[in-house]
C-alpha cells in the first residue's frame, strides 16, 4: 500500500531531520562558547562576570534558530502521534477466528522475516499487527501476521518499510494459494 510507504518514510524523514538540527545546536553552541572573545579591560570578579555573560549571550544567539526548528518538529511529532490515537481502532485483540484463520493461512509458522528477506522459520506463537495498533493499525485479518515470540519481540511497535511489506508480500506469494490475498498491512481511517 502506497500509504504505509508515506506513513513510514514521514516519520524516517521527520527523525533525520531531528537529528540534524540536535548535531547543528550541539555544533552552534559549541562554536559560539570557543569562539574568541572581544578584550575586557580590567580585572577581578567583574571581568570575569562579563566574559562569562558574553560567553552565554552568544550561545543563546546561536541556539535560538535550531531551537526553533527543534520545536516545529516537536509539534509535527505530536500532531501525528495525536493523530494516531485517534486512529486505534477500539478493539485490540484478534477474535479467536481471525486468530485461527490467520495461523492457518500462515501454516503455523512465524511469516516475519529472519534476515536477508528469508521467512523465519520457527512456529508461530502470537498473532501480531503487522502494522502496529499503537500506530493506527487495524485490527483485521488483513494486518494479521503470524509471528514467534523473538520476532514479535524484535519488531516492536514499529512501521514496517515498504520493502519489508513488499518482502513480505512476495513471501505470501509462495505459500497461498494463487487465489488468496497477499496483502498485508491495513490502517484504521481517522475518527
Amino acid at each position: 500500500m502506497p500509504e504505509l510507504g508515506r506513513i513510514y518514510w514521514t516519520r524516517q524523514g521527520l527523525r533525520l531531520a531531528y537529528s540534524v538540527v540536535m548535531i547543528w545546536l550541539a555544533v552552534a553552541v559549541m562554536t559560539a562558547l570557543t569562539a574568541k572573545a572581544p578584550p575586557v579591560s580590567g580585572a577581578g570578579p567583574s571581568v570575569a562576570g562579563e566574559v562569562l555573560r558574553g560567553m552565554f549571550d552568544r550561545a543563546v544567539s546561536a541556539a535560538a534558530l535550531p531551537l526553533v526548528v527543534a520545536a516545529v518538529l516537536g509539534i509535527a511529532a505530536a500532531v501525528i502521534t495525536r493523530q494516531d490515537v485517534r486512529r486505534r481502532d477500539p478493539v485490540r485483540r484478534f477474535t479467536r477466528q481471525q486468530r485461527r484463520e490467520g495461523m492457518a493461512r500462515a501454516g503455523g509458522t512465524c511469516e516475519l522475516e529472519a534476515g536477508f528477506g528469508r521467512r523465519c522459520g520457527r512456529p508461530a506463537e502470537h498473532g501480531d499487527h503487522f502494522y502496529p495498533w499503537s500506530k493506527g493499525g487495524s485490527t483485521s485479518l488483513q494486518n494479521f501476521v503470524a509471528a514467534c515470540a523473538r520476532c514479535n519481540r524484535a519488531k516492536r511497535a514499529r512501521i514496517p518499510s515498504p520493502g519489508q511489506q513488499q518482502r513480505m508480500e512476495r513471501r505470501r506469494r509462495e505459500y497461498l494459494p494463487p487465489s488468496s490475498s497477499v496483502s498485508v498491512g491495513e490502517r484504521q481511517p481517522l475518527r
